[in-house]
């Protein structure tokens, strides 16, 4: 998104580059850590120690000693050589920014609390910085490489003494570099080093924060993706890849195609003849193939069905989206000999699945997988403002947007290391990658963004930059497609290269020219459109065919603030923040937005103040803000679940800007950054639930959504509408009903308008609907809190990032609820390992007809802090007197020095309470 204003309809690198090195980057994919394993950029601990690398064998730097070239007066030769004294230089890890280092080894504070950042000097970044490590090898045999991207914004590379490519050569975060340093290497200790260069989103292809989060001063400057020393013998393995083709003639079922491709090379000064082994886990295939190679040949080696029969499996394991089927995955093996002995291999999985996603008749995309629809339900994806990867905390939060019912995430120019793509097969859930906004990536072509146009050198990087992820990329079945513009599409020579770059990977989805509505001459329509909104609208706003309302494919909407919960919110600002929060509400807001158009909360606080009154203070305003985020996000995802299956301007996707933020924040996210869950999350996951009974704004419909892959009968939906005051005001049971799978719907009723108007012209009601099966279960529940007062839009006054709202409804009816009594009981089980889970039973034990609206379970500690993360079957929820619910959680296993597990219940208008779980 950019900061600047653009024209309605639209949103929002400088690095040199030698041609030859920049343009053979589809080489064997690196290696990948498992994903099993939590790994820290820089952190107490991560002090960088000596790299052991065994013969015929790799392994990834596993630290630096790192200190500003302005402090260091001694020569790259001199750094870079073994036995360097490192005294007085900081310790990073084996990925880290310069500021991920600094503030975990104490020298800067902690940049996510308050406005702590501001007091970073940005001076101290201003120079290069110089990267240093250490590495053995038992002996020099063997040729010897380093293998790397992740380098920002471009970096010097020495190795004992010697410079082995220079700043103009390795430029660029995506960029991959394999560098022969054989002839440089001794047994025993070796010192690389890297003088990395400041980094500047504007000039350099690299990557920045646009208007999401209040950018790190060090830019991200650093190195983040492992360095790999690898050790081969004379043939090595290069850009082993696996292309699949898929039979959908019959969705699901059909037979599959194989073909294996990689690039044999021979680095030896002699002829050297090799066998090539396949190996494919979980088909029994095994393939060989000898092959002669020249002195420094390469030659492709292809393995193809017409020639291998095997490669033709009339039952493959498909990989689905989750909810659709099970993530199944392949491995694919590769091994080169020499005279018996082996010279190299490489190994990664590979899933067998079909994505297509045709542009209709209306120009909107429609995906769909194996033969299957699907509406796309995204959010997009941030990664840690200071770049610092954890493989737990990842899991975590792809974890919550699956329990959010998302099945996609866009990252944005934010291409995460090959562990989050390893997550994202595993858990099953779809991504969209693909270039930045408004800075240097479009620098050639948007006129509103800050991005220099590009040079020469510029354009190589680039083309070397889609190359080198299109081969990282290619084989993870959870990408989607790739967006090779966002706001605006690439010039045409470089939609070229990037085409050419990714046809020369043989890349297996769908490309997309941009996220916005636009047409190129190579790529046609881009089937997307980028209408926002970006700020505060109304739930009823999802409902209008126009603007960001339901229909075709909206690559990133969402009505903007995301007020978190009291507990993170006491985290993050400091006390006089926290009153400027909800007594000044145009105050600019450091935690919001760098972008003057975001930087305050003004029209959320109006909206909230005109619906639900003015706050009266700090908890008032966190409750009503929760109560806002949850109607509105749920009628953003449940009015594209409706439109989907309409004849005409079907919805084909929506992503929800944004899942998560970078930072602490108050800005685009359905989680915050402690995984805490309010308001916007639990509306989410209502709307999103796999069989969803949902209330329509607009025609006051109420529609059941089936996203389960079969059709379902016998169920029974009941629509009741409640004063505020508890009183019935409309009552209807419709039974029978059948709905299709794949996200078909059904109307189950129509409110009539008269009901609904009934009371006052300006009053405020409730709408429960509940949804249950033939045998009386109950499966969906939803609760709405309505006005007779419509929200009136002018879509006439509206701009790029919202739609104003000239009439407010009344919700303040709901200030006037009577007190609810909410009972429960809770039980903890441990399980075997560290995994915990929680049930709660609740009941609404009130003696006349007041709701319990909105009750939230929170799992506390003994110092009645969150316990997260934490995943629930359902929360936030809505009870009459007489009703109960039960509620599980899934846990991690509490220190015990945290004190007691407790379960805090609290709500809109109940009493907060604590309760202790007992144990089996």
């Amino acid at each position: 998104m950019s900061q600047l204003p653009r024209p309605a309809h639209t949103r929002r690198l400088r690095v040199a580059a030698v041609a030859a090195a920049l343009l053979g980057l589809l080489l064997a994919p690196a290696a990948v850590p498992s994903a099993a394993t939590p790994r820290l950029l820089a952190g107490p601990g991560s002090a960088p120690t000596v790299t052991a690398v065994a013969s015929g064998g790799s392994a990834a730097l596993t630290g630096y000693a790192i200190r500003s070239a302005a402090e260091v007066t001694d020569t790259a030769a001199a750094v870079s050589t073994p036995g360097y004294a490192t005294t007085g230089w900081h310790r990073a890890g084996p990925r880290s920014t310069v500021l991920a280092a600094l503030v975990a080894d104490g020298t800067h504070p902690d940049p996510f609390y308050s406005t702590d950042q501001q007091r970073i000097p940005r001076r101290d970044f201003a120079d290069p910085w110089w990267y240093r490590s250490d590495f053995t090898l038992p002996e020099t045999a063997e040729r010897t490489s380093l293998d790397f991207s992740g380098v920002i914004s471009a970096a010097d590379v020495y190795v004992n003494g010697r410079q082995v490519a220079s700043a103009a050569e390795v430029a660029g975060v995506y960029t991959r570099h394999e560098l022969d340093i054989t002839d440089l290497v001794r047994a025993g200790t070796n010192t690389v080093a890297f003088r990395i260069q400041p980094n500047d989103p504007r000039k350099h292809l690299t990557l920045g924060w646009l208007d999401w989060l209040q950018p790190p001063p060090d830019a991200n400057m650093g190195i983040v993706r492992d360095v790999l020393v690898r050790r081969r013998g004379p043939v090595s393995l290069h850009d082993a890849h696996v292309v699949t083709g898929l039979d959908v003639s019959s969705p699901g079922s059909g037979p599959a195609e194989l073909t294996v491709k990689a690039r044999v090379r021979n680095d030896s000064q002699e002829a050297a003849t090799a066998t090539v082994t396949v190996a494919i886990s979980g088909t029994g295939i095994v393939l060989r193939e000898d092959v002669t190679l020249r002195a420094r040949e390469t030659r492709t080696l292809v393995f193809a069905p017409d020639r291998h029969r095997q490669l033709r499996l009339q039952r493959p394991a498909l990989w689905w989206p989750a909810g659709m089927g099970p993530q199944n995955l392949y491995g694919l093996h590769l091994t080169a000999t020499v005279a018996g002995s082996r010279s190299d291999s490489v190994r990664h999985p590979f899933g067998i699945r079909d994505v297509k996603a045709p542009v209709d008749s209306a120009g909107a995309r429609r995906y769909t997988v194996n033969g299957r629809p699907l509406l796309i339900r995204g959010a997009g994806w941030s990664a840690d403002e200071l770049l610092r990867w954890d493989t737990t905390a990842a899991e975590d939060r792809i974890k919550a947007a699956l329990d959010a019912g998302l099945n996609t995430l866009r990252l944005e120019g934010h291409i995460e290391p090959d562990e989050f793509f390893d997550l994202a097969d595993r858990h099953g859930i779809l991504l969209l990658p693909g270039w930045e906004c408004c800075d240097k990536w479009e620098g050639q072509v948007n006129p509103t963004g800050t991005g220099e146009k590009w040079n020469a050198a510029d354009r190589l990087t680039a083309r070397a930059s889609m190359a080198a992820e299109a081969a990282r990329l290619r084989d993870h079945p959870s990408v989607l497609s790739f967006l090779i513009g966002s706001d605006f599409a690439p010039d045409a020579q470089t939609e070229r290269d990037y085409l050419d770059a990714l046809r020369a990977a043989d890349w297996p989805t769908p490309v997309v020219p941009a996220a916005s509505a636009v047409t190129t001459a190579l790529s046609g329509p881009s089937g997307m459109r980028m209408t926002g909104p970006y700020d505060w609208v109304p739930p009823s706003y999802w409902y209008d065919k126009r603007e960001g309302g339901a229909t075709g494919f909206n690559s990133e909407t969402s009505a903007g603030p995301s007020i978190p919960t009291l507990d993170t919110l006491r985290r993050t600002l400091s006390p006089a923040e926290l009153e400027t929060l909800w007594q000044s509400p145009s105050a600019p807001q450091y935690h919001r937005s760098p972008s003057r158009t975001f930087n305050t909360l003004k029209l959320f606080n109006d909206a909230l103040a005109h619906r639900y009154g003015a706050p009266r203070s700090l908890r008032d305003y966190v409750a009503k803000a929760q109560l806002g985020q949850y109607e509105n996000v749920r009628a953003q995802f449940e009015a594209y679940a409706r439109n989907a299956t309409d004849s005409t301007d079907p919805s084909t996707g929506l992503v929800y800007w944004m899942f998560n933020s970078g930072w602490t924040s108050l800005h685009w996210q359905l989680v915050d950054r402690y995984l805490d869950q309010g308001g916007a999350y639990y509306g989410a996951k209502k709307a999103n639930e796999p069989l969803h009974i949902q209330y329509s704004y607009d025609d006051r419909t109420v529609a059941v959504v089936n996203r389960r892959p079969d059709a379902v009968s016998g169920l029974t939906a009941r629509v009741t509408l409640f004063g505020t005051d508890g009183t019935s005001l409309y009552d209807r049971t419709v039974r029978g009903l059948r709905v299709g799978g794949d996200g078909a719907r059904t109307t189950a009723a129509t409110v009539p308008a008269v009901v609904a108007a009934s009371g006052t012209p300006d009053s405020t009601y409730l709408a429960r609907l509940t949804l249950t099966d033939s045998a009386g279960r109950e499966v969906s529940r939803n609760v709405y809190w309505l006005s007779t007062r419509p929200d009136v839009l002018d879509y006439d006054a509206g701009d790029w990032y919202h739609t104003p709202t000239t009439s407010y409804g009344n919700l303040t009816g709901l200030n006037s609820l009577a007190a609810a009594t909410v009972t429960a009981t809770a039980r903890t089980t441990r399980h075997a390992g560290s995994l915990s889970t929680t049930t709660v039973t609740i009941r609404n034990t009130s003696s006349g007809n007041t709701p319990a609206l909105l009750t939230d379970l929170h799992l506390v500690d003994g110092r009645d802090a969150p316990v997260l993360p934490v995943r629930w079957n359902d929360n936030q929820i809505s009870l009459w007197p007489g009703e109960s619910a039960v509620l599980t959680a899934h846990h991690r296993t509490g220190d015990p020095t945290d004190g007691a597990l407790r379960v805090r219940v609290s709500g809109w208008n109940t009493p907060t309470t604590h309760i202790t779980p007992a144990s089996p």
